[in-house]
């Protein structure tokens, strides 16, 4: 995904919805989409997520508590399976413990999501 260019990389998901159209399942997009996420969040950020912050995104996919403590990196995980799920346009929900961080974390996550 590195050798992307910025255009190709957001391509990516009119071609995962396109697969979705086509049967293809959210599990199986799960690795490029992923991967679309963590070069997209390397060129708005200059952050990449580190496989820690990968395999958290994956439990949190699966409907499950990813602990994570302070500075380890939950916004940034929590993109991972955003973006995954959002795929269908339906919409995504994500919830935090108070609306400080709620605000805090859209507006940060704003321009990542809009690449």
């Amino acid at each position: 995904f590195e050798a992307l260019s910025d255009e190709e990389l957001k391509a990516k998901t009119v071609e995962f919805r396109e697969r979705l159209e086509q049967g293809e399942t959210l599990d199986k997009l799960l690795p490029e989409a992923f991967a679309t996420v963590r070069e997209a969040s390397k060129r708005v950020y200059g952050m990449r997520h580190f496989d820690v912050q990968l395999i958290g995104g994956m439990v949190l996919n699966a409907g499950q508590i990813a602990e994570m403590r302070t500075g380890e990196g939950k916004t940034l995980t929590a993109t991972l399976p955003a973006y995954l799920n959002a795929l269908p346009g339906k919409g995504v929900h994500v919830v935090t413990v108070n609306d400080y961080l709620a605000k805090r974390d859209a507006e940060t996550n704003r321009p990542l999501f809009e690449f």
